[in-house]
């Protein structure tokens, strides 16, 4: 994934207002519910309107349970660098005695388990030194390759037909199939991967399920890998000189495999729709490089595929952006919301009409101890640009079949991404295996 530096906390900008201290617990109407259309076809209008009646920190309910979404990007910068009063420790969320064992947000919330995900202090600085150097173990300019070859594999399946559905047939299989290659799991589970994360993410009542299966798939994986090492990020990880568990392999593996794969075919899907539908991309859909890259960064801005990332908890009683938060409450990184906060958006709404052009200050990959890391960024990047690029190489005449306003999201509060992409094309011949 392309790399963005660090964001960085606001100088200027007019302060947000602070709201009236409300209930910690928000039980009554006070709060904002993380579902429904809005989220999926109005995001910016409904975190502009949730802005102005809560402010920076929003009382909201996730699933039927309280917590405080973080829309501020001062607030959030402040929640991400502070992980002593605001630590990524599960264990400390106050709803446990509330929550059932089949809540299927569960997956995206996470238990108090030993990964990279969820381990604090010195023992998250163990998991980081384990993964983190088989992360930046994998050749870019090898993966460039291994994704145009992909690329064109996907592409030759369609391509003589005129339409394509490239969400389904394209935006999600290709990330899939590369992480394949450089983690080191089978191509044939490429497909039953794409899918449980899917479902995983998308919060249904299957996703307890399917988080089941994914570990299973990650188990085989590291079995695998231990008789037959490799090449690959997981033999890398299980050659670190430092003992871990079994299950501290698997729980890191997840959470790399999960990182990677979802946010990266939104990033692409989100992007090709921007290229699609926005006339300053129209006259160089030909191929531009530099147009493909300011959409991917606009895209980081506007329409970053990890809208809420889930999150963090305060460990005592604080306040933060004019509420007053109990400890164990839980808080959701407003990523898209933070983006959007006027503090940081005073010369247009896109990154291309002002002073966001190449600017990488958003919180697209979070920030702090937390944060996606720089190599798993760059990873992304290289895919889902390969992606974009191979995609109008071959294609470029691509329009949208439908529509823009029928395009529809994926139902998930967490991610941003399209849930179909239907498209036309003069149909053109396959690479036969070469270009």
């Amino acid at each position: 994934m392309t790399t963005s530096p660090s964001p960085e906390a606001p100088s200027a900008g007019r302060p947000h207002p602070a709201p009236p201290v409300g209930c910690p617990a928000h039980t009554g109407t006070d709060a904002v519910p993380l579902s429904g259309p809005r989220f999926h076809t109005d995001p910016s209008g409904l975190y502009r309107e949730i802005r102005r009646e809560h402010g920076p920190v929003v009382p909201v309910e996730l699933g039927g349970f309280p917590a405080w979404l973080v829309i501020g990007y001062r607030e959030l910068h402040q929640v991400t660098s502070d992980p002593v009063l605001f630590p990524r420790d599960v264990g400390l969320w106050n709803q446990w005695e509330n929550i059932p064992p089949d809540w299927p947000l569960l997956p995206m919330v996470g238990q108090r388990q030993p990964s990279i995900y969820y381990t604090v202090g010195a023992e998250h600085r163990r998991h980081c030194e384990m993964a983190v150097p088989a992360l930046e173990g994998v050749d870019l300019f090898e993966l460039r390759g291994i994704t145009e070859r992909l690329a064109d594999e996907l592409i030759d399946g369609f391509c003589g037909r005129g339409s394509a559905e490239l969400v389904a047939e394209y935006a999600v299989q290709l990330p899939v199939l590369a992480l394949a290659r450089i983690i080191g799991f089978p191509f044939e589970d490429g497909p039953e991967m794409a899918r449980v994360l899917n479902a995983l993410a998308d919060g249904g009542a299957d996703a307890q399920q399917a988080y089941a299966r994914f570990g299973e798939l990650i188990q085989r994986l590291v079995e695998t890998k231990r008789e037959q090492p490799g090449a690959d990020v997981t033999s890398r990880m299980l050659a670190h000189p430092e003992p871990f568990t079994e299950q501290e392999y698997m729980l890191d593996l997840m959470a790399v495999t999960a990182a990677g794969h979802l946010p990266t075919a939104d990033w692409l899907g989100n992007s090709i729709r921007l290229m699609l539908t926005d006339d300053r991309f129209a006259a160089s859909l030909g191929g531009g490089r530099h147009s493909v890259a300011q959409a991917m960064n606009e895209v980081l801005w506007e329409d970053t595929p990890t809208q809420i990332l889930s999150g963090r908890w305060a460990a005592r009683d604080t306040q933060l952006g004019g509420r007053a938060l109990r400890t164990g409450d839980m808080l959701l990184l407003g990523l898209a919301g933070a983006n959007a906060d006027p503090a940081v958006r005073q010369h247009g709404p896109r990154a291309t009409d002002g002073p966001h052009t190449g600017n990488s200050a958003h919180f697209a990959f979070s920030y702090g101890e937390y944060r996606c890391p720089f190599p798993a960024q760059e990873i992304a990047e290289v895919i889902a640009r390969t992606g974009i690029e191979v995609l109008l190489d071959r294609l470029p005449d691509l329009d949208l079949a439908v529509p823009a306003p029928t395009l529809a999201r994926r139902p998930s509060a967490f991610l941003r991404g399209m849930s179909a992409l239907p498209v036309r094309f003069t149909p053109v011949p396959t690479t036969g295996g070469h270009r």
